[in-house]
């Protein structure tokens, strides 16, 4: 992972944050922010999508464990559909930064926006594979919405959560079409609204 892409305006506390879950029709946007230890690294940081899941389940263990801080945050389904997915996603990006232990100096966004933050931010365009803080982000994010998923699975079953996690596959749009929308699909979804006018077959 290249990290010397960027000639860093601070040499301090610098937060990597990243976002899970803005393309599925159902369940939250999960967001990740972290502090890592330079004196603690973890080894095997890149994009939480390039990794197994059992990969990203070891790394995120070793993450919660040698960052210096790290928070997980989310927005909700409701204010999804409230705010819009962009801007929902940007709200959630500043909780996670907000939670965060301790106040970074920088904090570099995966993307190409970055939400309104009280610390100086920058957006950094594929930042997940090009920022060791933004792919840790991503691997605590990825791992928490797919818990979360897999619960939901159990919670509204038939529409294949566990597997898709939400995106619209053809098995979820079809299960969507026979089965109708659940309280945790997104309304504001073009999918889930042509689901909603047509009703169960």
């Amino acid at each position: 992972m290249q990290t010397d892409l960027f000639e860093l305006p601070v040499s301090g506390l610098v937060a990597g944050v990243d976002e899970v879950g803005r393309g599925p029709l159902c369940g939250p946007v999960i967001t990740a922010a972290v502090i890592l230890d330079p004196a603690r690294p973890v080894e095997g940081l890149k994009d939480s999508k390039k990794l197994t899941e059992k990969k990203r389940e070891a790394l995120a263990v070793q993450i919660r464990e040698r960052a210096l801080a790290w928070c997980v945050a989310r927005a909700d389904v409701e204010e999804i559909d409230q705010l819009n997915i962009l801007h929902a996603t940007m709200l959630a990006m500043r909780r996670a930064v907000e939670g965060l232990s301790i106040q970074p100096e920088l904090a570099l966004i995966d993307g190409n926006r970055c939400p309104q933050l009280a610390v100086p931010c920058q957006a950094v365009v594929k930042g997940d594979d090009r920022v060791q803080a933004i792919a840790a982000a991503s691997i605590l994010a990825k791992v928490t919405r797919d818990h979360e998923m897999l619960e939901l699975d159990r919670q509204y079953p038939g529409y294949g959560i566990a597997g898709h996690k939400g995106y619209p596959t053809p098995q979820h749009l079809l299960a969507l079409q026979q089965l109708g929308a659940t309280p945790i699909h997104r309304r504001s979804f073009k999918p889930v609204q042509l689901a909603l006018q047509a009703g169960p077959v």
